[in-house]
């Protein structure tokens, strides 16, 4: 089995160092930067899996790399960060991260939520898959290409975004809460992260619906949640 490549872009270089212990003896692959300025000439020479990317960084902050990243690439953001207030994790989830978590933090949760991230994004070793598309009318959606087609057009969304929809449109008409969708998109749940699911669905809206406050495929079910419409 080939070894997921975790990039640690971190400035302490103590925390840097224990993360990259830990996820060598978990079997990753790790390369590391020390700025972001590091980080994004380390993307130009290497590809890995997923990023864990500090948010406090002199010179570019982690939210100010995570959209220079965006321009190149979608692969998936773990936001590490000693802010813990909410409006700092909706920033970081709107910069383009897939996940955000606090300092300190437990290892073993830092790598349940990388494998979570892994898993949801589609990440295998080596192994290939049938190609799926599933087809509503003019959206197309490349299930193994983790594409998104809108009248051939592509629609470029993150990977969160993408397994949020992924997940709706296998289960059409099923109406789904916002802790389920979190805990299956995500892996887990804790208080506070239906706002997470709330960001995401209204992104996802202003970039699938023709209409986003009058939503064709992902409508509300008032008191509920969310489901993606099949007529």
């Amino acid at each position: 089995m080939n070894a997921a490549t975790i990039m640690i872009v971190e400035d302490d270089e103590g925390i840097r160092e224990l993360m990259r212990l830990f996820l060598l003896k978990k079997g990753y692959d790790v390369l590391q930067a020390e700025d972001g300025f590091q980080a994004l000439d380390l993307l130009e020479k290497e590809k890995p899996d997923l990023i864990l990317l500090d948010v406090e960084m002199p010179g570019m902050n982690g939210l100010e790399v995570c959209e220079k990243i965006r321009l190149k690439t979608t692969l998936p953001i773990l936001f590490v960060s000693y802010r813990k207030e909410l409006v700092y994790k909706i920033q970081g989830l709107e910069a383009g991260g897939d996940d955000y978590i606090t300092k300190p933090f437990d290892f073993n949760e830092l790598e349940a939520r990388i494998r979570a991230i892994l898993r949801r994004n589609g990440w295998r070793s080596g192994e290939e898959d049938r190609l799926t598309i599933l087809k509503y009318e003019d959206l197309h959606i490349h299930v193994d290409a983790c594409e998104l087609y809108i009248a051939g057009n592509p629609v470029k969304l993150y990977h969160k975004e993408f397994q949020l929809l992924l997940l709706l449109a296998q289960t059409p008409n099923r109406v789904w809460t916002a802790e389920q969708l979190y805990d299956q998109v995500w892996g887990y749940y804790s208080e506070g992260d239906v706002q997470t699911v709330k960001v995401h669905i209204s992104n996802l809206r202003r970039k699938i619906e023709e209409d986003p406050a009058n939503p064709k495929y992902i409508q509300t079910v008032r008191g509920f949640g969310y489901k993606f419409i099949l007529e």
